[in-house]
């Protein structure tokens, strides 16, 4: 019999560890090639880690809750064959080139110790609101000197790729001390109102992604100041032309086709015509992304909210479009999701219609400055111009919206992101070829 090792895997440029949330598999189950094995979390999204092969579950070096870096051994697997000494080499990741260091005591001690074993409240934290990456070191001292992660979100940091680093923090926090005021925001404290239960209800905890997706929603609130312009949208052609090529297009590829991904080549190319409308703030910069990665709001089963993102989405066909939002939806609802495929969104779209809603006020996805809300599609009489007059017709008409921040994006901007939108959408051809 042969020992194979299973490793905590790779999982997206910015992500060091994962939390174990759950094991699938208890010791001395058996265990089929590509089976779960264990459920993990990170900041951005919850995954499974299936096993490359075929084997029984022989130890589990961590529990459920710990906090695992990337690279280390988390299982031993025992399988058919002889014994060797590279068993789950190939899946191994290496270790980061330089561990963070951590500090006891206060952040500003220069008293070094060595690192600990990793403790879910010393990495974790409330830092779910935030898609930025921050080192333990900067977590602690955050924790340490009560500095929320809105304050942290602000910070320029002079790291790699720009992340925060310890100097970074030890200088905001002696101008914080210099001039206190300033890194108060203004007004006066909110205080939540107490809430009292009645006989028969029922108090359920948020999951995990429940309590990220609510303190997400709040910053961005808080954030941005949110404005949503509306406009209707005769997407006859777009109806008649999916009527047409839909069963077709199943049995030639095997996959349904949607209005999603017409909604979202719409966008991606009307972010061309207005790159204001692609890009975040920081600060008083405005930064302006090169590449045009569109998320897509997609709903759980069990009640939650995920975003995968579309990379390059403006260099997809829309063939490849289709795919793309196939693949990310089905896998999100399977929870096979990886940490990149959530993150570096520089737009997102939702879409109310699935739900039969006829349009909504979406909250933006930070660091982004404007989300479409796609709503239902309804047959409605409508007055035609024709060169004979004016008639009224039955027509495919939707509403879109559109929720910017008016930080950046004024009422103008907006609405001329969203009538080109409209017109890219109305202008669709029926003869189109996929």
């Amino acid at each position: 019999m042969a020992r194979f090792e299973i490793v905590m895997p790779k999982l997206g440029e910015s992500i060091i560890e994962a939390t174990i949330t759950r094991w699938s598999k208890e010791i001395g189950d058996p265990v089929e090639e590509d089976e779960s094995i264990v459920e993990i979390a990170t900041d951005k999204v919850d995954s499974e880690i299936p096993s490359p092969v075929e084997g029984v579950l022989k130890e589990k070096l961590f529990n459920e809750g710990d906090v695992v870096p990337v690279g280390k051994v988390i299982a031993i697997l025992e399988t058919e064959g002889e014994e060797t000494a590279d068993a789950g080499q190939e899946t191994q990741v290496p270790e980061p080139a330089k561990k963070p260091e951590v500090e006891i005591a206060t952040p500003r001690e220069k008293t070094k110790a060595p690192e600990p074993v990793a403790e879910k409240e010393k990495t974790t934290g409330d830092f779910s609101s935030s898609s930025r990456f921050y080192s333990p070191l900067v977590k602690s001292i955050a924790k340490a000197e009560n500095i929320s992660v809105a304050e942290l979100d602000n910070l320029k940091g002079s790291g790699k790729d720009g992340r925060v680093t310890k100097a970074d923090v030890l200088a905001y926090l002696d101008k914080r001390t210099a001039a206190p005021a300033a890194a108060k925001p203004a007004g006066p404290a909110i205080t939540l109102p107490p809430v009292n239960t009645m006989e028969g209800d029922q108090i359920v905890e948020m999951d995990r992604m429940r309590r990220m997706i609510a303190d997400h929603m709040v910053m961005s609130k808080q954030i941005s100041p949110h404005v949503t312009s509306f406009i209707d949208v005769d997407v006859t052609a777009v109806v008649n032309w999916r009527n047409k090529v839909k069963n077709e297009f199943l049995k030639r590829e095997g996959e349904k086709l949607t209005f999603t991904p017409i909604f979202i080549d719409a966008a991606a190319k009307a972010l061309k015509d207005y790159p204001q409308i692609n890009a975040s703030v920081d600060g008083y910069n405005i930064i302006y992304r090169k590449n045009i990665n569109i998320g897509m709001a997609t709903a759980l089963k069990n009640g939650n909210l995920i975003v995968p993102v579309i990379k390059d989405a403006d260099e997809k066909s829309l063939l490849g479009l289709v795919k793309a939002v196939n693949d990310l939806a089905s896998r999100a609802r399977a929870n096979r999701l990886n940490p990149d495929e959530v993150s570096g969104g520089t737009f997102t779209t939702t879409n109310f219609g699935s739900f039969d809603s006829l349009t909504g006020t979406p909250i933006i996805n930070q660091p982004q400055v404007a989300i479409l809300g796609i709503g239902a599609i309804r047959k409605k009489p409508v007055v035609l111009e024709t060169t004979q007059g004016d008639v009224i017709a039955i027509r495919h008409i939707m509403i879109l919206s559109l929720a910017y921040d008016h930080r950046v994006v004024d009422g103008a901007l907006g609405g001329m992101y969203i009538r080109r939108v409209k017109e890219l959408l109305e202008s669709f051809s029926e003869d189109t070829v996929i």
